[in-house]
């Protein structure tokens, strides 16, 4: 591996890491949030959330959760891909993934939904899956 390969690979550790941190910085506001910030915006109603696509397998999965951690959980993979650090990763994105939705419990305005848990976690496990395949590519 040459200096410039190694200096673009640095790169975008770093952007990923501060891509990671400031992804989930908006993740728990939007989540602690008592309402929709974007139902706020766009409807004029904070009580509404905007939907991207319909909820998958029978509305028994959310799609919007899946999407949003699906993005979070590939930038800390990336970041953090070195063996010692993944790990903790890994067991982070699935923690926060449960423990924000059972904030919902005592958040006013916010409901917690199986649906939302299960989006959370399958996110984690899409990103997990992606992730592999490229590490295995890469070193074929």
């Amino acid at each position: 591996m040459n200096n410039y390969t190694k200096f673009v690979k640095n790169n975008i550790i770093i952007t990923s890491k501060y891509l990671f941190y400031i992804s989930n910085i908006f993740l728990i506001i939007f989540y602690l949030y008592p309402g929709s910030i974007f139902g706020c915006f766009i409807y004029n109603d904070c009580g509404i959330q905007p939907q991207l696509t319909k909820d998958f397998a029978s509305n028994t999965i959310s799609s919007n959760h899946v999407y949003v951690f699906a993005f979070i959980s590939l930038l800390g993979f990336i970041a953090y891909s070195k063996k010692t650090q993944f790990l903790k990763v890994v067991i982070y994105l699935f923690l926060i993934s449960i423990i924000l939705e059972l904030t919902h419990l005592v958040i006013p305005e916010r409901g917690f939904e199986t649906k939302d848990v299960a989006g959370n976690i399958l996110g984690v496990i899409v990103s997990l899956t992606i992730f592999f395949i490229f590490k295995v590519r890469s070193k074929i």
